[in-house]
């Protein structure tokens, strides 16, 4: 099992398979590494590098009390590429995990990062304010936190069954194994690092780091995702950034990397070898 102790004693367990150049992934909330188990093998048998790790108090990292903001996960994520020693990387994020890769690339550089991908990503910012009135209102991630104190178990349970990954459209096709994995790493996690992930993902805004990034960015989102708006989200976060590719799916949900596999990793191996 791989895990690099932080600054501030966190514990952060990783995945590191194969060689070639390295792809590096961030998981989505309150997921994990597992969450990029398809794009890791798919990957690992094009010839790549995959790594992946558990944000601090997701999966198997420490559950720590603090630290759960995107300043920390940026550098914990900045603490594994240097203890890796990775280089030329392309780094995918999902979800909240597009908002880690953002400020890991504002905060920390381009100079170990050939490319990135955000896939259905929380930037530039959810929550609706005076300057982002497309926003979500903040009385929508209260009631996050809200459900989650309740019963975190059947919060978990309710959201991929639904929205998460469009199983609440009609004629969708549900599936209780994604539904209970979804569960199963969830529940791997700390209920204080999730309750404190809702204001992460939803709070933070992401403007002046995307207006940063001058390596090759590819967004990908898909027009029915119900958890992060696309109209907020994917087209702005492309505009912003300077070398940036709108990629948008028709009727595809936030969890598109799980139920639309097939056309996400063909989609993202075609960006990686342009």
């Amino acid at each position: 099992m791989g895990t690099i102790t932080t600054t501030d004693g966190t514990e952060i367990f990783y995945k590191d398979w194969g060689s070639g150049q390295p792809i590096v992934f961030s998981h989505g909330w309150p997921l994990s590494a597992d969450d990029w188990d398809t794009q890791m093998l798919f990957f690992l048998q094009h010839g790549y590098r995959v790594i992946a790790h558990d944000r601090r108090g997701h999966g198997r990292s420490t559950q720590t009390s603090d630290g759960h903001d995107m300043d920390h996960y940026a550098d914990d994520l900045a603490a594994v590429i240097a203890h890796l020693d990775v280089r030329d990387a392309v780094h995918v994020g999902h979800s909240t995990g597009g908002g880690e890769v953002v400020r890991y690339l504002a905060r920390h550089g381009e100079s170990r990062v050939a490319k990135a991908v955000l896939i259905s990503s929380v930037p530039p910012l959810m929550v609706q304010t005076d300057a982002n009135p497309g926003g979500l209102p903040k009385s929508v991630f209260d009631d996050l936190q809200a459900q989650l104190a309740a019963g975190r178990s059947e919060f978990y349970r309710a959201l991929p069954s639904g929205p998460f990954y469009g199983f609440n459209r009609p004629g969708a096709k549900s599936s209780e194994a994604i539904i209970e994995n979804w569960w199963r790493q969830g529940m791997m996690g700390g209920a204080k690092a999730h309750y404190d992930g809702i204001v992460a993902f939803s709070q933070t805004d992401f403007t002046e780091d995307l207006k940063k990034i001058t390596v090759p960015v590819l967004v990908m989102h898909g027009d029915d995702d119900q958890i992060v708006p696309y109209a907020d989200a994917g087209p702005l976060s492309a505009k912003l950034v300077q070398n940036g590719t709108l990629k948008t799916y028709q009727g595809f949900p936030h969890g598109m990397p799980t139920t639309e596999a097939e056309t996400i990793n063909a989609d993202l191996l075609a960006f990686v070898q342009s």
